[in-house]
């Protein structure tokens, strides 16, 4: 080997690559991996700059991050030059990121939450903060005929997320406070929704997933739309009102 090459495992675990260039590489980040090494789980062992960098092998560098329980596009530098440059998009809101989401309650059809949030670091500290915008669009209403609580069914709706600022655990904060939780949510969620999809639908995760990320390449000027493969439904099927 080389000096400056990397040894790719045999048994190395894939993911799955939504777009690769020269500079850049995105993939399909499952829910329940973390994006790098961090003090949210101290135990993990799994670790999607490692696994990518192994299946390419080469180093990789994040260019934003996700949440470990939501899913979606994930987008990485290939050299530090580009992860300087996608840096630089985020910062000046020029990377346009949206989600999808399973919230509990029929939401409004439309609106925007303009809702200030004080920082998290990742050992949980809250400080600071300041100014957070989230919009968001009502896809379809759903309705279980289930006693639920002290309602006669159950409504959940399946929402379309854009947030226009990055504030960590922004989205499921923004639907806290609105009342509407993202289902699997158990930092933010409600309980008795969540317990609900495990047990009717063996969902234990978080509906949360990043569908669609787009911007102007930095080097090439190409408009590049990148779309994630999880589903809208996040596999499963509920009955739809409208």
């Amino acid at each position: 080997m080389r000096t400056g090459e990397l040894s790719i495992p045999v048994n190395s675990e894939a993911l799955d690559i939504l777009y690769q260039d020269d500079r850049y590489v995105a993939v399909d980040k499952p829910a329940g991996l973390l994006v790098h090494r961090s003090n949210i789980d101290k135990y993990e062992t799994r670790f999607c700059v490692q696994l990518l960098r192994d299946q390419l092998g080469k180093h990789v560098f994040p260019c934003h991050r996700l949440d470990k329980p939501t899913s979606g596009v994930l987008l990485f530098a290939l050299d530090k030059e580009a992860l300087v440059a996608a840096n630089d998009l985020f910062v000046q809101h020029r990377i346009s990121k949206t989600y999808h989401a399973i919230v509990r309650g029929w939401i409004d059809e439309a609106g925007t939450i303009d809702h200030p949030l004080k920082d998290i670091t990742d050992s949980g500290e809250k400080s600071g903060g300041g100014s957070a915008v989230t919009e968001f669009h009502r896809l379809r209403k759903f309705e279980i005929d289930v006693p639920l609580g002290r309602y006669p069914t159950a409504r959940y709706s399946l929402v379309e997320l854009s947030p226009e600022t990055g504030r960590m655990h922004q989205l499921r904060r923004h639907m806290k406070h609105l009342n509407h939780h993202i289902i699997g949510d158990t930092n933010y969620g409600d309980g008795l929704h969540n317990r609900f999809f495990r047990e009717h639908f063996n969902s234990s995760r978080l509906l949360l997933n990043a569908s669609w990320l787009e911007f102007v390449h930095p080097f090439t000027g190409a408009r590049i739309m990148i779309e994630g493969g999880q589903t809208l439904d996040f596999d499963i099927k509920l009955p739809t009102v409208d």
